[in-house]
């Protein structure tokens, strides 16, 4: 049990120390809350004499603690168990179950309040997912069941191209006409993991079915840590280099003002890197995989390049790839991808609250990441005993609510599914 106490002891110190970081710029997300405030209030869109809600705003919605506590907990069971879908959960919570969404529209497109509310939202779910990646990834470190390197690797595509792919292309390429399409497209996807679900598909994928196999038979006898995850080659120096650069390069592009140069060079100077760090040998279970490094590194650039095109959160993209091109058993999948999007949501959530000095309801956001932090450790508990071919028959029947959430919004202009 002691292992388990250090590990969350160690995740909740890197919290507390992010945490500590963002309250020091607390007045000035108060200050920007209360512009908004009394241009609404100057506009007559807040009545300055109702009962203050969301954000401490007179009339607005009013949420609440315990629903947002088992909500969260929710939230951070299904991202630690399939590794996707807790922004579009949290999203869920916060803009439809909450009704903060309908509340930041009322204001009208491009209103200041509509502006911070919808960036509150956005912020605050990147909290939950951010924690639940902390949490989740901790633990599947610790019960052998993350490639680091490989979630490594994704990252620094991914971040760097968070950013860097938009700026170039500012202006010049928009997809979001093209999100039906998209979501047509995340219905196909849904459709070929389900086939590696049957036994065609899964004679195709002897790797990792054997991998899972023996994962299952240990995991029933309760001790499948042994026989985990165990890194055999790889330049862990490079890819820590080639991390830290890259989240380096995105701080800069958000938080720093004018010498934009700088944060490309490092950008491209972290992508560099990785074409250094060889191959990546692990095995898990007896099982040997190995793959190039700057190979999710391309991976996580073209995920970061398509999400920030259309406008949506990508994340859920981390798990086909790691399931179909880099051939993992969905066993390895939900802590690979914790990491990756643990990496992306600390730029992002500094870079919305110490650049843009976004607020947040800290009380509010308390509670939830208390739920968070207890699904987050229930989710890679009880993943190990449902069937590798359950937990990617879960994931594919997120896909198609996915996917039908962005082929209505896309073709009809709104969502027959929540978010809405």
């Amino acid at each position: 049990m002691g292992k388990y106490l250090k590990g969350v002891l160690v995740a909740m110190a890197v919290l507390c120390l992010f945490s500590g970081a963002l309250f020091v710029t607390a007045p000035a997300y108060a200050d920007s809350l209360e512009e908004a405030i009394q241009q609404g209030i100057t506009d007559g869109k807040i009545n300055k004499t109702a009962e203050p809600g969301f954000l401490g705003i007179p009339g607005a919605p009013k949420v609440n603690f315990v629903l947002g506590f088992f909500w969260a907990i929710w939230v951070g069971w299904i991202f630690s168990t399939v590794g996707a879908f807790g922004g579009i959960m949290a999203g869920v919570g916060h803009i439809t179950i909450f009704g903060l969404g309908d509340y930041a529209r009322g204001f009208g497109k491009g209103y200041p309040m509509n502006n911070l509310v919808t960036d509150s939202i956005r912020v605050s779910n990147q909290w939950l997912v951010g924690l639940s990646g902390l949490i989740s990834s901790t633990n599947y470190y610790r019960m052998g069941r993350l490639v680091a390197p490989l979630g490594m690797c994704l990252a620094i595509g991914g971040v760097g191209g968070s950013w860097l792919i938009p700026d170039l292309t500012a202006g010049k390429i928009s997809l979001k006409s093209y999100l039906g399409y998209f979501g047509i497209a995340v219905l196909a996807l849904g459709f070929i993991l389900l086939r590696e679900t049957t036994k065609a598909g899964q004679a195709k994928r002897k790797k990792a079915k054997e991998a899972a196999s023996a994962f299952e038979k240990q995991a029933k006898k309760g001790d499948e840590k042994q026989q985990g995850v165990k890194i055999l080659e790889g330049s862990w120096t490079m890819m820590f280099i080639a991390l830290g650069v890259v989240v380096v390069s995105a701080l800069w592009a958000n938080l720093a003002d004018g010498a934009k140069w700088v944060a490309y060079l490092l950008a491209l100077a972290g992508w560099g890197v990785t074409f250094f760090a060889g191959t990546i040998r692990f095995s898990f279970y007896g099982v040997e995989f190995s793959f190039k490094a700057y190979i999710p590194m391309l991976g996580g650039i073209f995920i970061a390049a398509l999400a920030s095109f259309l406008g949506v959160g990508g994340g859920f993209l981390y798990v086909p790839f790691l399931t179909s091109v880099a051939g993992l058993p969905m066993f390895l999948v939900a802590g690979t991808s914790g990491l990756v999007v643990l990496v992306g949501m600390i730029v992002s959530i500094f870079s919305y609250m110490v650049g843009k000095s976004v607020p947040v309801q800290w009380g509010f956001i308390g509670i939830e990441l208390v739920g968070i932090f207890v699904g987050s450790m229930i989710g890679p508990r009880t993943s190990k005993y449902i069937p590798d071919i359950w937990l990617k028959r879960l994931f594919v029947l997120l896909a198609f609510y996915v996917g039908i959430r962005y082929i209505t919004k896309g073709f009809l202009g709104y969502s027959i599914v929540p978010p809405f």
